[in-house]
């Protein structure tokens, strides 16, 4: 098949479309990757019985797990279960959130093992409310350290999302095979879907690449 840049130029409008999707996807879900991911590194360092078992237990089991399995079982298998059913983009959502959420609690937990005992301690003397120690202390501390790994499993959650297509969400790769199946031209809409996804992770992989090497410089 022969290129055919009217074909390629045509396709965009749709694939514009999509990207959007993917980028809301991306966005909503790294915000419920972050939150989630913190709060498991904070309650599993605060050892409470059980429930630290609980949480090391979740975060190995989906760690251990492809993400497509995951976006399965939130889509079709929790509703056969449980009657709760989700749309394919909240499905979306919340499969790359929990999924990254145990990445991101590991990164988490490795800032917040990076802040100098001192500062525990100092705490501890001050008899300091814990929260406050967490919100005013640590946290301050522990965060900027993650920011460049947390930035790079963005990018990476980025490049996953066309796995949603076998779900139906109308992400930019499934717009390239809406074009696709419509124009019965497939190599122009899924190389402009390539470029897109490189427009897009490019520029933030080298913005994290700066962000990575202006932490090296102020530590």
């Amino acid at each position: 098949m022969n290129w055919s840049w009217q074909a390629a130029v045509e396709s965009l409008p749709l694939l514009l479309k999509g990207l959007l999707v993917t980028v809301e996807l991306t966005l909503l879900g790294s915000v419920l990757a972050y939150l989630l991911g913190l709060a498991l590194a904070v309650l599993r360092r605060a050892r409470i019985p059980v429930l630290s078992q609980a949480i090391w237990l979740f975060v190995e089991f989906v760690r251990s797990t492809p993400l497509l399995i995951q976006v399965f079982v939130l889509f079709w298998l929790l509703p056969s279960l449980t009657g709760f059913k989700m749309s394919a983009f909240v499905s979306g959502v919340v499969a790359l959130g929990l999924h990254y959420a145990s990445y991101t609690a590991e990164v988490y937990r490795a800032g917040i093992d990076a802040v100098p005992k001192g500062q525990w301690e100092a705490a501890v003397a001050l008899n300091l409310p814990r929260a406050h120690v967490w919100r005013a202390v640590i946290l301050p501390q522990a965060i900027p350290r993650v920011l460049p790994a947390l930035g790079n499993y963005t990018i990476s959650m980025f490049k996953e999302t066309p796995l949603l297509l076998s779900i139906g969400v109308l992400d930019v790769l499934y717009q390239a095979k809406a074009v696709g199946a419509e124009t019965f031209r497939v190599v122009e809409p899924y190389t402009m879907a390539g470029v897109l996804f490189l427009l897009v992770s490019l520029p933030a992989s080298i913005l994290v690449r700066r962000l990575e090497r202006r932490r090296a410089h102020s530590a």
